[in-house]
């Protein structure tokens, strides 16, 4: 079967929001779409929490203190958000692009090698052990959920968050990984710099092109 991408993703950035919110936004966004609905990507940051996946296994948070834990529905383990991270959203219709799960995955995974390469960053892929890493350490996570043939949650990037809550888990359900940052590799210009050459990378990657939403989509309750 050949594979037919997505034509047009629309970008909403939304800068410092709530985990719950934003996940339940996304679900409601899922439940919802059309057959004609275009696809989205959001771009965001979270205050300080830490997500288990949908069969996240609690004993891979270790410290929580006082940083709240929430289950999610999406694939994966346990990972931190942060402020200084970007974390990016793919509401994409898999059914329409001709695409499965495994593929996308690829596809963002290499994304995020293609922006890092921008900087000079070496990064790579690990057997069985999804993400990008530079050096062993890992810099960026990936956990999706697919329903009705369509994607939500996406990936995480760490450019310039505080690492410590890190040692508080098992980072992505592997005792003793070693986690890193953009900002401790090379020169970041601004957060917005790399939020945007992240969304480019994307797209490139799904042969689409980006227009930028010019309001915030409507909230979950909307």
């Amino acid at each position: 079967m050949t594979s037919r991408l997505p034509h047009r993703i629309i970008w909403h950035r939304l800068g410092l929001q709530e985990y719950r919110p934003a996940w339940q936004a996304m679900q409601r966004f899922t439940e919802r779409r059309g057959l004609d609905t275009a696809d989205e990507i959001r771009t965001l940051q979270h205050p300080p929490v830490f997500t288990l996946g949908q069969a996240g296994r609690p004993e891979h948070v270790l410290d929580p203190g006082d940083i709240p834990v929430i289950r999610s529905d999406r694939g994966g383990q346990v990972t931190y958000h942060g402020p200084g991270q970007i974390v990016a959203y793919l509401l994409f219709d898999l059914r329409r692009a001709g695409i499965g799960v495994k593929t996308l995955v690829q596809r963002l995974e290499q994304a995020v090698i293609d922006l890092l390469s921008d900087y000079a960053i070496r990064a790579e892929l690990m057997e069985g052990a999804p993400g990008v890493y530079v050096g062993g350490r890992k810099i960026a996570s990936l956990g999706l959920r697919v329903r009705r043939g369509c994607s939500f949650h996406g990936l995480s990037l760490n450019c310039d968050l505080e690492l410590e809550p890190f040692r508080r888990i098992n980072p992505c359900g592997h005792p003793g990984l070693e986690v890193t940052r953009m900002a401790d590799l090379t020169p970041i210009s601004s957060l917005e710099e790399v939020e945007r050459a992240l969304v480019q990378r994307i797209a490139e990657r799904l042969g689409s092109t980006v227009e930028q939403a010019s309001g915030t989509p409507p909230p979950a309750d909307g």
